[in-house]
């Protein structure tokens, strides 16, 4: 990294240096064979004016190299005092000779650049054997690749005229860069970022600027690392200011193009230039999944390790999920980096996963040749999984998942298995890793206890070497692991973890059991005898332990797994329902037609184009009774048909459905944290150091009472000493008080979802529980929001074409009331007229003009017709009212209607009952509130009505100013999302009603995926239960450690007689089991509580 100096102060002098750079490349070779002089192709942006050339780019023998027309290399350069004068020194003269290349001018450029681009796509894509084929010239394209290209680059080329500006600023080859840059390719090692500016000048110095793909572009492709020896240096020993002002210069014309792409940014280095080496600025989103983390410490030492790397930022990390999360500047460090420096910092195994786009896991017949050729158009991100599959991130808009399966040739490569959950393959993998290292544990100690406890012959020394190998087995091979995970969670991390608790105790066992075994073998035996049986029994019940509490968690998770949802298959058809074929559901892509059988699950999201049926919907709904389903109607993910077989348009991919949008945010409030998490860190913290405080106190208190009470010898003493020390160092176990909220929230989610509740975060599970106040909006959440026109007054002769007028008006608008009128218009077979200027008012109505006139729809208040005596009549019905003037004259009265929830009245009770305040607040007229308050058991003070966006979130922030009693006032506002955005926002926790399938479009924090408002008691019930299972694990842990920790010390033993209740060393190790499974088995009881 070098530091960036300042633009210079005349931009035309930048954009000379970089129009010299061309004309030097391009007066290096005669250019007349493939060239005409004509005059030059300039890019006009504001008031400087830059120009990039373009030429003919031949296929070279070897299929994979480019030979650059215009640009050659260093052995051709031109003299050095030729740069200088005519790269380098910025002179105006210069500039305007530059680049005189017939195909960066008019439409010369568009067809000889594209017809390149399209050339070497088809190359690639097609074959050298495809010439002879469509009898297509060697060097062109063919007409499919031509169109599609043309497509492609048609927004740039009208923007730019010359299609290299867009390739530079996306990274790709362009004739405007230097020969030898390689072509943007996907490879194993870079894993390619999108965006990665391939960056090469005639000077061979750093480019101070890169660009990268915006936010919704997290899986990108980055280019190769640019060789040393394929840089062209034409400009010899030229200096770094002037090669600053030349790439600032493209960065300034790439920055102020706007046309040519709006999701490319030109993203500028602050005190310092990214070598583009490193690849493009900007943050990307990285998922990792963590094999090797057995507790809470792991977790904690994990998250420090990525904390200290400054381009690391918002940081997520979950033991139960096995998942790291973070954002990283690909600018400073490479997701390959951070994965290398994690393992070795932690001893973990980490391997990257996508968790955002469209991703398919395929086995290639050789990965590494897979990964090193061109990917087809669309690839966005390629990653090797395991040994023998690749996972292909793609954008499904450009490519289809069969499409990228059926490449012959050099992309042949067949459907991997289908996957697990990352998190719950990462966790199946360390569990069986710990089973296997538990079993030959096992293995290996059986053995040492027969020989110490069996009656057989005495041969003491024998028998002693024999145990002395194997427990020096159990030590390396067993124990092993946990010393350099101790010393570098010390060292790295600057903690004391549970690790070093068991390196101590184990190493101080299988020491003192060698010490023995000398003094036996030089015929002085210790009064204690061997200890082999204790050291090696220790390690097995620790490994023991962990393999059981890692076991009860991976099943924990299974139990709650929303994805087991998802369909496997899906049969595609015709549209007149012929079978074409059934196929993995990975491999649906979009413009797809599906059947579902009757009695089949439904695959993917889509809309029925044929048939009639009933499906159950429970799974979302949470409703027993069948929906029916028929032309036009949506069908959602996992739901299972009934009779009747349909015809389903695709309209969502299986990684896109309802299914995986839920299962993503129950992912996200797994990997959150709520604010009590807070506190068992910090316990936790201190929880070892103490221990090992504790330890060392317990030594030298029996230390003191063998030789002063006891009247024992000193090695006696020490003895004795040792064994009681060993004990407290293992028998404590902080797991429990780090898994006392993780594991609950972990399960309290999924279970949760199981009932149409999304909880977002882990601290609105822990909110929900100290609700105060409830506010509620009425038409969608009170009400069924299906709003019916039941009185229609219309004050003009021309019926139908003020109707007309009237739906021109309200046609595209969402809102309930609009909504309603426009389907009673639609029912009558109304055209609409056409309302020009239309413009919403938020909380009051809409408006636009027609005829030259203005044309206005929404309450009466806002149209000032309050007192008309039919509006006043209206009113008095409970009705909801929606006037229309025409230029402020009244035009149009209607009269709707809502139907209550069934559910609400009891909703309300049960709350009331509870202790917390409801409140009720509409944008309608005090007529329909108060009719809607009185049948759901509000009083009038509790309801209130014409309330527009900024008086429910005034109302709410009264709320929150008044404690109620000692407790601070927390609001929770449940909406359907129509102009309840500020309310939402303004409330402590907001709550949104879905209709099921627009799950991902909702900002609150709850989501209440059925729409019933009996899901509001519902996450309340589930908060209060998760913060009660917390509490008691809280108390468990605090309880069993101080327990444990008496008996292990000897705290509560006679000092004189030495006979009570003590726990033996080598049955410390079953501390960890007995403290967690407890743990575990409260949050898995949430399965079956009644909430």
């Amino acid at each position: 990294m070098s530091n960036t100096t300042e633009p210079p102060s005349n931009p035309n002098t930048a954009a000379t240096h970089l129009n010299d750079a061309v004309k030097g490349s391009c007066e290096q070779e005669d250019c007349s064979s493939q060239h005409e002089d004509i005059e030059k192709g300039k890019k006009s942006v504001g008031q400087d004016t830059y120009c990039f050339r373009s030429d003919i780019m031949k296929r070279g023998n070897d299929e994979n190299t480019y030979k650059d027309g215009c640009c050659l290399g260093e052995d051709e350069a031109a003299p050095k005092d030729d740069c200088q004068d005519a790269c380098c020194s910025g002179n105006k003269d210069t500039t305007e000779k530059a680049c005189k290349d017939e195909c960066c001018s008019g439409e010369n450029a568009k067809t000889s650049c594209v017809d390149r681009i399209a050339s070497r796509e088809c190359e690639s894509d097609c074959g050298e054997k495809a010439y002879g084929r469509d009898s297509r010239a060697k060097g062109t394209a063919c007409a499919a690749h031509k169109h599609r290209t043309r497509e492609k680059y048609a927004a740039k080329l009208a923007a730019l005229e010359c299609i290299c500006q867009a390739l530079i600023a996306l990274g790709q080859e362009s004739c405007c860069i230097a020969k030898g840059q390689p072509p943007t390719r996907i490879g194993r090692e870079s894993r390619r970022s999108l965006g990665r500016a391939a960056s090469s000048d005639c000077c061979n110095e750093p480019c101070p600027r890169s660009f990268s793909t915006a936010a919704n572009n997290q899986h990108s492709t980055r280019a190769k690392n640019q060789d040393s020896s394929g840089t062209r240096e034409c400009c010899g020993p030229a200096s770094s200011s002037s090669h600053d002002s030349r790439a600032r210069a493209t960065g300034l014309a790439m920055e102020q193009s706007s046309g040519i792409n709006k999701s490319i940014n030109v993203i500028r280095s602050q005190g310092g230039c990214a070598d583009v080496e490193k690849g493009a600025l900007g943050n990307e989103h990285i998922a990792l999944s963590i094999t090797g983390m057995t507790c809470t410490g792991c977790e904690t030492k994990l998250q420090r390790v990525l904390g200290t790397l400054p381009p690391i930022s918002n940081v997520k990390t979950s033991l139960i999920m096995a998942r790291a999360e973070f954002n990283l500047d690909i600018a400073s460090m490479s997701p390959e980096s951070v994965m290398k420096h994690l393992e070795r910092t932690t001893e973990f195994k980490c391997e990257r996963i996508l968790t955002q786009g469209s991703y398919i896991d395929v086995i290639p017949s050789n990965v590494k040749d897979f990964l090193d050729r061109s990917p087809p158009f669309g690839v966005k991100d390629m990653l090797p999984v395991g040994s023998d599959a690749v996972c292909i991130n793609f954008d499904p808009n450009i490519i289809g998942a069969r499409s990228l399966i059926n490449k012959s040739g050099r992309y042949s490569c067949q459907l991997a298995p289908l996957p697990t959950d990352p998190g719950l393959a990462a966790g199946s993998k360390h569990v069986h890793n710990l089973g296997y290292t538990t079993l030959l544990s096992v293995v290996l100690t059986i053995p040492v206890l027969i020989l110490a406890w069996a009656p057989i012959e005495d041969r003491p020394i024998a028998y002693g070497a024999v145990s002395l190998a194997l427990a020096t087995i159990i030590q390396v091979a067993i124990a092993g692991p946990f010393y350099p995970r101790a010393l570098k969670s010390l060292i790295f991390s600057r903690m004391i973890e549970m690790d070093l608790l068991i390196v101590l105790s184990t190493s101080a066992a299988y020491i003192f059991s060698v010490i023995s075994f000398g003094y036996l073998v030089s015929g002085t035996p210790l009064s204690t005898g061997e200890f082999f049986a204790t050291s090696t029994l220790l390690v097995t019940l620790i490994m023991v332990g962990r393999w059981i509490a890692a076991l009860s968690r991976q099943k924990a998770v299974e139990s709650i797994s929303i994805r087991s949802l998802q369909s496997s298959t899906a049969q595609l058809v015709t549209q007149d329902g012929a079978v074409i074929e059934e196929i993995d559901a990975r491999l649906l892509q979009y413009g797809d037609l599906f059947s579902v059988l009757p009695e089949h699950r439904v695959p993917t999201d889509g809309i029925v184009l044929s048939g009639d049926s009933e499906i159950d919907e429970s799974m979302l709904t949470g409703e027993s009774r069948l929906r029916e389903k028929h032309m036009g109607s949506k069908v959602v993910a996992g739901s299972i048909n009934g009779s009747g077989k349909l015809i389903v348009q695709l309209t969502h991919l299986p990684g896109e459905n309802t299914i995986s949008v839920i299962a993503g945010m129950v992912d996200s409030a797994k990997l959150s944290k709520p604010k009590i998490q807070d506190f068992a860190d910090r316990v936790a913290s201190y929880f070892v150091p103490t221990i090992i405080v504790l330890t060392i106190v317990t030594f030298i208190v029996w230390i003191g009472i063998g030789i002063a009470i006891q009247n024992k010898s000193s090695p006696d003493a020490a003895i004795q000493a040792i064994t009681y020390a060993i004990t407290v160092l293992i028998v404590s176990c902080p797991c429990a008080i780090g898994l006392a909220v993780p594991m609950v929230i972990v399960i309290s989610s999924g279970v949760a979802a199981e009932r149409g509740i999304i909880f977002k975060a882990a601290a609105s599970m822990e909110m929900a529980s100290k609700a105060t106040h409830v506010v509620f909006d009425k038409t969608g959440t009170l009400t069924v929001g299906k709003l019916k026109v039941v009185n229609e007054k219309l004050f003009a002769q021309n019926n139908p074409t003020q109707r007309s007028m009237v739906l021109g008006l309200v046609v595209n608008s969402k809102h309930p009331v609009s909504a309603a009128v426009a389907g009673h218009y639609a029912e009558l077979d109304i055209r609409a007229a056409n309302v020009e200027r239309i413009r919403v008012v938020t909380g009051k109505g809409i408006e636009g003009e027609v005829d030259g006139k203005v044309i206005r729809g929404g309450n009466a208040r806002w149209l000032n017709v309050e007192s008309d005596e039919l509006v006043q009549h209206i009113l008095s019905e409970g009705r909801t009212v929606f006037c229309v003037t025409l230029d402020s004259e009244l035009f149009a009265i209607y009269g709707l209607s809502d139907t209550v929830r069934p559910e609400a009245a009891g909703t309300i009770a049960k709350l009331k009952e509870s202790g917390i305040q409801v409140s009720l607040l509409s944008g309608d007229d005090a007529g329909a509130v108060q009719c809607i308050a009185s049948q759901i058991g509000l009083n009038p003070d509790e309801a209130r009505s014409r309330c527009s966006p900024s008086d429910k979130q005034a109302y709410i922030q009264d709320l929150l100013a008044v404690s109620v009693g000692t407790k601070k006032a927390i609001v929770v506002f449940v909406g359907d999302g129509t102009n309840d955005a500020l309310a939402l926002t303004q409330a402590t926790m907001g709550m949104h009603m879905s209709t099921g399938t627009d799950v991902a479009e909702s900002a609150a924090d709850v989501v209440l995926v059925r729409p019933s408002l009996e899901g509001v008691l519902t996450a309340i019930n589930v908060s209060h239960a998760a913060v009660r299972r917390i509490g008691f694990n809280f108390a468990w842990s605090f309880v069993y450690n101080i327990l444990a920790l008496l008996f292990a010390s000897g705290a509560l033993i006679s000092a004189h007689r030495g006979r009570a209740i003590k726990i033996p060393p080598q049955y410390a190790g079953l501390g960890e089991l007995i403290s967690v499974l407890p743990v575990i088995a409260t949050a898995v009881g949430l399965k079956w509580a009644k909430l």
